[in-house]
């Protein structure tokens, strides 16, 4: 067994924990042996009673590893006491009591047997990276902890941890203080400036002159490693520079890991050497400070590569590399006012993920609501609508019930894309095109960057390579090897011979049509490198793309873009092959630019119309629905209002506030927009244009809003007219607020009168008006007596001689009221 390692000095504690919790949480630095240590000295716990220890890596590389690791503590090969299980490889015998997986293994193994029949515990290690399948694994298990197996014990492993994390679960949480050695951090004075690999390559070169021991250098992706491996295996012959990364074969992967006997070695690695992987010598490590993600955009639908900074908890993790085998030192490319900026923690997966495979496999546990499920964070809404979305046209969900095909998806082990066009493939007797295929849409691009789009190329490369061991149009070979080894897997689960000649065309691109059924592209009219996806969204072929001009693709690969997405994979396709994937739709919609209702049923995709014709036969319902919807949006002045209606509507809405006792309805325009289907569809039968709705008989169609007896009395309560002492019946304005109606009326006309008219049955004085003989207003009062005592006087000072030829008497009281001027 190893040496006493700081995981040690937790053990006793741990072992109480999980024998009187069904949870249980550790954080441990890297280094302290949780990984390697821990789950061999909980096989001979009593609550475990004989049964198997799963544990849980994000990682292939580090799953063998770390199988490999504790296999050799016992002095036994891989298989035996310890083994592990990946994607398309397992190394485990009848005696195998501690399995090392994959997180998607789990799942699968849910799936088939949802008692976990013969385990006892489940570790999730690195849990602190919060990915998508340890978070599903984790709900899943916790439901079977529920449901079925009181008895199954969870332990979350982590050398971050999440605050609040065992609030959560209701588990207690032990910590492992120290790392096993010290590990000075250096920062640059200030951040870098100039091209990464070139920055690097420098670090490397000071580490080299400054330190003993193998260094370990972090990089963001795979692109940077090959730059940065030429730089220094120019500078620096003397040393072996190793890349380390998960596409790698497994002998380079191991020979980054095992120490050089001869040469001091550089590794250089993607965020993969961040886990409970240890690479023997390393003392110095060097950080760039960043890692490159895949962020789902829910708003597209597309997954992207996104470089961001690394976080706190990533660059502890990557610092405590160099103490693993002794005391060591870390180089930060940035700068200590940068270190103060980082974010804390890196996003759980689940918030920038596609969450395709994610709904499935939920839809097969029985599940109808993800969002429904007591997850550590819930994955966004938008994000499951497009899962939802995509499965369906797929035909791996109806509704929300899993069918036929979901199921049989969920047994090929990649996303539910490349698992429906392997099952489409092997369908249409295309099997050794469709591993192909799948193969290279999982895999890196062999071919150089800004090559044309055309998957056919890549198809003719990986062929000419098996066939000649010759890579075409500059492929690298490294990728291809790793494409036919994965096109392989496939073939042999499926039972078919390679295949070495050029594929069909038609054939390529009818089945990246079934597997991308949201990304048919139709070329735009008059452009020769701009598309419509079927999703709606726009994209676009490089200049001089061998595919320019092509008028049906079926993409695959592309980014999503700010405003217009870049094509990176596609293959040419017929409208003919896509008339399985269209489904008739028939469309009744409003051109708002051409004021017209155009009805048609068309044969689409998504979006995209393959084909379409006038409709014959319309629903009127549906077609009344739709022109409410017109009026909704552009507003009730597309109908015939006239001032008579206006004032029709005021006066309602008056009464309706000055007499709520009374029942009158509400006609104003918020709540006529909303009721639009219950009182103006009836009448929309002979709309078809915009002019249409000017000819619609309004003042009808409004009056059957006011039952009876209420329009008799809106005639007695609010008049449109007042009679005044002249004679004269003088227009009432209405205000639609309930405020009082305005009567504008020539001072001359209301000679004599004391008190101010009213309506609503004497209850509401009006807003008197009082005009000029110019029709100007020169008093607005609700109080005429007082009009007549106090302001008439100043008022007939000033405008008789203005106005000579009207009355101005001194006794308003007793005056002639008149409309007319004085007789000559």
């Amino acid at each position: 067994m190893a040496p006493q390692l700081p995981i040690h000095q937790v053990l006793p504690a741990l072992r109480k924990a999980l024998e009187s919790h069904r949870t249980a949480i550790l954080q441990a630095p890297p280094g302290a042996g949780k990984s390697t240590v821990l789950p061999l000295e909980l096989l001979g716990e009593p609550w475990l009673r004989g049964q198997k220890i799963w544990m849980l890596q994000p990682r292939r590389l580090a799953a063998r590893n770390v199988a490999a690791r504790m296999a050799a503590l016992l002095g036994e090969e891989v298989g035996q006491t310890v083994g592990y299980r990946v994607r398309f490889e397992s190394r485990v015998g009848p005696k195998t009591r501690l399995e090392v997986l994959t997180e998607g293994i789990l799942t699968r193994r849910l799936q088939k047997d949802p008692s976990l029949e013969g385990v006892g515990l489940v570790i999730f290690d690195e849990f602190h990276e919060r990915s998508l399948q340890a978070d599903l694994g984790l709900v899943l298990c916790r439901e079977v902890q529920q449901a079925l197996r009181e008895d199954l014990r969870l332990l979350l492993m982590s050398a971050t941890l999440e605050g609040g994390l065992g609030q959560r679960l209701g588990a207690p949480v032990l910590s492992v203080e120290g790392r096993p050695y010290p590990v000075e951090v250096r920062y640059l004075p200030r951040d870098p400036q100039g091209p990464l690999p070139g920055v690097v390559a420098g670090a490397v070169s000071r580490a080299l002159a400054e330190h003993e021991g193998d260094i370990l250098v972090f990089l963001p992706g795979v692109g940077e490693i090959a730059q940065v491996e030429r730089l220094l295996a120019e500078r620096h012959p003397e040393v072996r520079i190793a890349p380390l990364y998960g596409d790698l074969p497994l002998a380079a992967q191991q020979a980054a890991i095992l120490p050089d006997p001869v040469r001091r070695k550089v590794v250089l690695s993607t965020s993969i050497a961040e886990t409970s992987l240890t690479i023997e010598g390393i003392r110095v490590v060097v950080d760039a400070g960043y890692a490159r993600l895949p962020r789902f955009e829910a708003r597209s639908g597309l997954t992207r590569l996104v470089t961001t900074r690394v976080t706190l908890d990533a660059a502890q993790q990557r610092a405590g590399r160099a103490g693993r085998l002794g005391p060591g030192v870390c180089y930060r490319l940035w700068s200590q006012a940068t270190q103060g900026q980082l974010l804390a923690e890196r996003k759980p997966e689940i918030l920038e993920a596609d969450l395709a495979l994610l709904v499935l496999e939920l839809a097969q546990w029985g599940v109808q609501d993800p969002a429904a499920l007591d997850w550590l964070t819930p994955p966004p809404a938008g994000a499951l609508r497009q899962a939802r979305e995509l499965l369906e046209a797929l035909g791996a969900l109806e509704g929300t019930a899993i069918t036929e095909r979901g199921r049989a998806m969920l047994e090929w082990p990649t996303h539910p894309r490349l698992a429906h066009l392997l099952l489409e493939g092997q369908a249409l007797g295309q099997s050794a095109l469709a591993a192909d295929l799948a193969a290279l849409l999982e895999e890196r691009d062999p071919l150089p960057r800004g090559f044309s789009a055309d998957v056919g190329l890549r198809l003719q490369a990986l062929r000419q390579w098996r066939r000649t061991g010759q890579a075409l149009h500059g492929a690298e070979p490294g990728s291809l090897a790793r494409i036919e080894r994965l096109s392989q897997q496939w073939r042999q689960r499926l039972g078919v011979a390679p295949e070495n000649q050029a594929p069909e065309e038609r054939a390529v691109g009818r089945l990246l049509a079934m597997a991308y059924p949201d990304r048919l592209a139709r070329l735009r009219e008059g452009e020769r490198l701009r598309y419509r996806l079927s999703g709606g969204r726009g994209v676009r072929l490089d200049e001089n793309d061998l595919l320019a001009g092509t008028p049906w693709l079926a993409v695959a690969h592309l980014d999503a873009g700010l405003e217009e997405g870049r094509i990176f994979l596609a293959a040419p396709v017929a409208p003919s092959e896509l008339l399985p994937l269209a489904r008739p739709v028939e469309t009744v919609a409003w051109d708002a630019r051409s004021g017209v209702l155009r009805a048609q049923r068309e044969l689409r995709v998504g979006e995209v119309v393959l084909a379409a014709e006038p409709l014959r036969h319309l629903d009127a319902a549906r077609r009344r629905k739709l022109l409410c919807q017109v009026v909704h949006a552009e507003g009730l002045a597309l109908l015939p209002w006239t001032a008579e209606l206006r004032q029709w509507q005021a006066r309602i809405l008056s009464l309706r506030r000055w007499r709520p006792e009374e029942g009158w309805p509400d006609v104003s325009d918020e709540h006529l927009l909303a009721t639009l289907e219950a009182w103006l569809a009836p009448w929309l039968d002979g709309v078809w244009r915009r002019e249409d709705f000017a000819r619609l008989e309004l003042s009808s169609i409004l009056g059957g809003l006011l039952p009876w007896p209420l329009p008799a009395r809106l005639e007695a309560l609010a008049p449109t007219r007042l009679q005044v002492p002249s004679g004269s019946h003088i227009k009432l304005s209405y205000n639609p607020e309930g405020g009082p109606p305005v009567l504008a009326v020539k001072l001359q006309e209301l000679f004599g009168l004391a008190e101010t008219p009213t309506v609503n049955e004497g209850r509401t004085p009006v807003l008197l008006h009082l005009l000029s003989p110019a029709q100007r207003p020169i008093q607005v009062t609700q109080d005429l007596r007082s009009f007549w005592n106090q302001t008439y006087p100043e008022i007939r000072k000033e405008l008789r001689g203005r106005y000579p030829k009207h009355p101005w008497p001194e006794d308003p009281w007793n005056a002639l009221p008149t409309r007319k001027t004085k007789p000559r």
